[in-house]
């Protein structure tokens, strides 16, 4: 598909505009805000929300991906994934992903850098899948942090990013629902979540959280949570 027709079709979902329509007031005023709302359980990793013009790196989770959409869309803003053709939309509503605010566009193709600019000027959340992440040199890194901050949209990153903002990890998985000897069913995994950035956000911070917990959301683990986990790779 020509640049031209994939922009053209990007233009014709609901609430998405142009660059050239950017200055135009809107009838909704949230997205003015200086940061995008997370989850609660993710508070403790982003105590101001997603802030808007920057670049965030998420790695060792497609889940906390997808948890990172979810207040956001659910409060009216707009998201766009590209470069994960496997990502799944039930994981995505299960975690929380307003799914009518949510633009998949699998592969982008060969006209990469001009697929991610018109969805950084169209959308608020724009997400990048790791095959394009590992495509990205440092300089084009540059290029698009400088229209994240004209544009006030937030990108996040499946993999590490050349200048991220914001760093998350994901580690210590374990798996509950299991016996010591591997039968029954998995309910919910915890996870150790860390993030660390600049600013005031050089300090890291850690949480443990369920990615997905047992309703698919993601949900905070109480100190008093029992320890009797069954460990699984992956």
């Amino acid at each position: 598909m020509a640049v031209p027709e994939a922009v053209a079709g990007l233009a014709a979902i609901p609430g998405v505009r142009t660059a050239a329509q950017l200055g135009e007031p809107t009838a909704d005023t949230s997205t003015s805000a200086g940061s995008l709302p997370v989850a609660s359980a993710l508070a403790g990793l982003l105590p101001g929300g997603l802030r808007r013009g920057s670049a965030v790196s998420v790695g060792g989770s497609t889940a906390l991906v997808l948890a990172l959409l979810a207040e956001a869309t659910c409060e009216g803003s707009w998201a766009a994934i590209t470069g994960m053709p496997e990502v799944g939309v039930v994981a995505a509503a299960e975690l929380g992903v307003d799914l009518d605010r949510l633009a998949l566009v699998p592969n982008p193709g060969a006209e990469l850098v001009a697929v991610v600019s018109a969805l950084i000027d169209g959308f608020d959340l724009v997400v990048l899948g790791p095959a394009v992440v590992r495509g990205v040199q440092p300089q084009l890194a540059r290029r698009l942090a400088g229209r994240l901050r004209n544009r006030g949209a937030v990108l996040v990153a499946a993999g590490p990013w050349p200048g991220a903002d914001l760093e998350l990890r994901v580690s210590k998985r374990r798996w509950r629902g299991l016996t010591d000897d591997g039968f029954g069913h998995l309910e919910s995994c915890d996870v150790v979540a860390t993030s660390r950035g600049r600013g005031a956000a050089v300090r890291p911070r850690s949480v443990e959280l369920r990615l997905p917990g047992p309703g698919g959301a993601v949900a905070a683990v109480e100190a008093s949570a029992g320890r009797a986990l069954a460990e699984v790779a992956g």
